[in-house]
């Protein structure tokens, strides 16, 4: 009776524990609120713009398992099970698509992301205010053109036939080339055109980075007798590396979209195997055709994926000891 009064008293203990740890997690939860309750407020209609127009159309999801008609609605479509997904992964041209896809992220990757660190950094540097601010309003000047305009600057520079490139190189006594003919080229063009665009707007983040390193890093480095390329690489890059850590992972969940209308409005019958990617198939197929349950199971495999590299790079950041996403 005794060792069994004790087991009683011993687990009665641990539950009581247990419940006295969620009640000081709820309270600290609750006061967390009360004491920031102006943040919560200013953050709220980001809350209810990403429930709204995020988390609530994911219902849609059901759609890539039905023969949905809009005429029938969602609920009395005929289910189909997993017939979409079967034959989008059967299909002959998914390898091609997964290939245009990675292979127009990975040059973006590899070329595009790096240049906001570097133009950061090299305004950062820049010691005269009027001289870095006309440079900053140069540099984000492109993100407000739209792609139309960007495209159209593009075909006028380097079409085959009044292309001022090619004008040039005929008055040089060289051959034309067609630069938005030839497959080899258009990866090369899109991710020219991105970073003409945005590189410069993509400094913002990091330069805001910049602003909250300590004065006093500096400082020190001087003494220790640190030329400005040592600094820049012992205080400033290691200062803002949590942001380029969480703006790769970011980068990297996205390595599915391309962007539909850049693709589009560049594609043409001649780079069609090389330009044709997920965005594109689903308006063909979706928009254009009116197979909405097929193209929307397109999508669903682009989330997944894009989940999925989010969540592997996440843990591969911690296991080398940055912070990440979550």
């Amino acid at each position: 009776m005794s060792s069994y009064y004790k087991a009683n008293r011993k687990q009665s203990d641990e539950t009581a524990y247990i419940s006295a740890v969620k009640q000081m997690r709820k309270q600290s939860i609750w006061n967390g609120i009360k004491r920031d309750k102006f943040l919560y407020l200013l953050a709220l209609p980001g809350i209810v713009f990403f429930i709204l127009f995020k988390y609530v159309p994911m219902w849609g999801i059901i759609i890539s398992f039905q023969n949905y008609s809009p005429y029938q609605g969602m609920w009395r479509s005929p289910w189909v099970g997993f017939d979409h997904y079967v034959r989008f992964f059967s299909n002959p041209g998914f390898m091609m698509l997964f290939r245009n896809t990675m292979a127009i992220n990975l040059l973006s990757l590899l070329l595009f992301f790096p240049l906001p660190i570097l133009i950061s950094v090299m305004l950062a540097e820049v010691r005269s205010i009027a001289y870095k601010r006309v440079i900053q309003t140069i540099v984000y000047l492109p993100h407000f053109l739209s792609w139309v305009i960007i495209v159209g600057i593009t075909f006028l520079l380097l079409s085959t036939g009044e292309g001022v490139v090619n004008q040039l190189l005929v008055a040089a006594g060289l051959n034309k080339i067609e630069f938005l003919t030839t497959p080899n080229y258009f990866w090369g063009l899109l991710t020219a055109q991105s970073i003409w665009k945005d590189a410069g707007w993509g400094t913002i983040i990091f330069l805001a980075a910049m602003a909250g390193i300590d004065p006093q890093l500096y400082e020190a480095a001087k003494i220790d007798g640190a030329g400005r390329l040592r600094q820049i690489w012992h205080v400033t890059l290691p200062g803002i590396r949590p942001v380029i850590i969480i703006l790769l992972i970011l980068r990297i969940g996205h390595m599915m979209d391309v962007g539909f209308e850049q693709v589009f409005l560049m594609m043409n019958g001649a780079v069609s195997e090389v330009a044709d990617v997920f965005d594109t198939y689903v308006y063909r197929l979706g928009v254009k055709q009116g197979q909405f349950s097929f193209s929307t199971a397109v999508g669903v495999f682009k989330s997944v994926i894009g989940l999925l590299l989010v969540i592997g790079a996440n843990r591969l950041a911690k296991k080398f000891g940055e912070e990440g996403v979550y």
